[in-house]
């Protein structure tokens, strides 16, 4: 026995297991509003590449934190957490980010996309657009006063289980807040609560009027709105007869590279979310991605993260490069009308 546990010592010390070198993100573990901040500060100070900035505040006051990756003038913009439980695409936006920024620095590709084409195309990613709604959803209260506390348990049914929250720390849904079918947005819910609330007008959550605002600013030619789950893809609202063939051959190919399903709109759902609104706005190609397995009223397991990660990791690389592709197809019609 002595000797077995000697050369087990022996071994080791002479031939040591490899070491997994960890990253700065850590997906595997819950990811709070704290750890995006922490770890977006030790990526700007590490890559030169990025460049962090705050583009508004959360009604409680935290900040709403927007990172640029690469120089290019054009951009596509990558938007997580528009819903409080819904806080593993920001795990999977950080992630991105990261490995993106080595990557570039090293010129190196991801899955046989060159990054490369930040040169061209900047990625501006909004990992967590909804921080007072994550944070009530991880159970973390201790920035309210007994007030809210009380009002929040009131908009989630009297549970003290916040596990379902979806809204912002009001109690409006952030995804039903963009001026585009919000009229004809219909929910059962008429006043704050842990869901699907819409608001009494278009962009009067805090968070989402930053986000319009922003975007607008930053102008993108395609955007994409990460959630969770169901492993489907949304990409049409209203697009214009013009911009369909050029919209769907996006969505088809992102569908073709995560292995999502394509889908069309439920007949019910009319509007009034991110990526209906930017179809509308700007008549350009927008997507609502759909990472992770269907799952009930909650986040989904961080156990899911390798498999969503697997499937989304050249996905900003593809997108930016669509992007790319729609500039110069621009450039090639005004000049033809010119001619």
């Amino acid at each position: 026995m002595k000797r077995i546990i000697l050369l087990s010592v022996m071994c080791f010390l002479f031939f040591p297991l490899p070491i997994r070198a960890e990253g700065i993100v850590k997906p595997h573990h819950i990811y709070t509003y704290e750890k995006l901040e922490a770890d977006l500060n030790v990526l700007e100070k590490k890559n030169k590449n990025i460049v962090i900035r705050e583009i508004g505040n959360s009604h409680h006051g935290r900040n709403i934190w927007a990172a640029q990756l690469g120089k290019g003038d054009q951009a596509i913009l990558l938007v997580g957490a528009h819903h409080g439980r819904e806080w593993l695409t920001t795990s999977l936006l950080m992630k991105m980010l990261e490995t993106y920024s080595e990557a570039y620095a090293k010129n190196s590709s991801i899955d046989d996309f060159s990054t490369d084409i930040l040169d061209e195309v900047s990625i501006w990613f909004v990992p967590m657009l909804n921080p007072d709604g994550v944070s009530i959803q991880q159970g973390d209260l201790s920035h309210l006063d007994w007030k809210e506390k009380m009002a929040l348990w009131k908009m989630n049914k009297l549970r003290l289980d916040y596990r379902s929250w979806k809204a912002n720390g009001t109690g409006i849904d952030l995804n039903r807040q963009y001026p585009a079918g919000w009229e004809d947005s219909k929910t059962e819910v008429n006043r704050p609560h842990y869901q699907y609330y819409k608001g009494t007008r278009p962009l009067q959550a805090k968070e989402a009027r930053a986000l319009a605002e922003f975007t607008r600013r930053i102008n993108p030619e395609i955007a994409a709105s990460y959630h969770t789950s169901g492993r489907e893809i949304f990409w049409h609202h209203n697009n214009k007869a013009e911009n369909v063939i050029r919209d769907y051959q996006i969505a088809r190919k992102t569908a073709a590279l995560t292995g999502y399903q394509l889908s069309m709109p439920e007949k019910h759902a009319v509007g009034s979310g991110f990526t209906d609104w930017f179809i509308t706005e700007f008549n350009r190609p927008a997507l609502t991605i759909e990472i992770s397995y269907l799952v009930k009223e909650t986040n989904p397991p961080l156990s899911v993260f390798t498999e969503e990660w697997k499937r989304n990791k050249a996905a900003g690389l593809m997108l930016a490069e669509e992007a790319r592709n729609l500039s110069k197809n621009k450039h090639k019609k005004d000049n033809l009308i010119a001619y």
